[in-house]
């Protein structure tokens, strides 16, 4: 019998042997806590890299994904003053974002709970659940980049006009998740 070993795709700048530790390409779900850990040790970690790979678009925010494995996608994002996301949630995956640089700030609700505003400074970390919606919004004057994870990888999110509109219940997963194979040939058309 012939075993196969996970494999992570990963950014050819960040193919390094801590990054692909980190990945744990045969996990398969990630709780909200280690995607935090995730998020925030290769922010941590991985910094130098991270800022030689960062690039900044003024007709939108810029993203480069890190890595892909079966359980967990990870993700550099940069945003410039007043760019930002529409209300979405994650469409039933869990999630996390350090801050690498600048702020951010974040508007977030659960279903049937009050909206909320956070600001996230330089080395905030959160992981969040399935059933959160946000808003991320760089409200500051400098540049900010993030690191994301989510997972299970490339679930589509869902967006909202306002966080008020969330449902009382955000649907589940799909009850199959995909092979890396054709993960990859959804993540050659999706960003974060």
């Amino acid at each position: 019998m012939t075993t196969t070993t996970p494999r992570a795709d990963l950014h050819p700048a960040l193919d390094v042997p801590l990054l692909r530790d980190l990945v744990h390409p045969d996990r398969e779900l990630w709780t909200p806590r280690e995607l935090r850990e995730l998020t925030s040790t290769v922010a941590n970690e991985l910094t130098t890299p991270l800022l030689e790979i960062l690039r900044y678009d003024r007709e939108r925010r810029w993203w480069a994904r890190l890595g892909l494995t079966g359980g967990v996608e990870l993700w550099l994002l940069s945003w410039l003053p007043g760019q930002g996301t529409e209300p979405h949630d994650h469409g039933g995956a869990a999630g996390s974002f350090t801050v690498l640089t600048g702020e951010l700030s974040e508007e977030y609700r659960y279903p049937g709970g009050p909206v909320r505003d956070a600001t996230r400074p330089v080395g905030s970390a959160l992981g969040f659940g399935a059933g959160r919606a946000h808003r991320v919004l760089n409200r500051g004057m400098i540049g900010a980049a993030s690191v994301h994870a989510y997972s299970p990888p490339l679930v589509p999110t869902r967006e909202y006009p306002s966080l008020l509109d969330i449902p009382d219940e955000i649907p589940p997963l799909p009850a199959r998740r995909l092979p890396l194979e054709q993960l990859r040939e959804l993540a050659d058309q999706e960003g974060p």
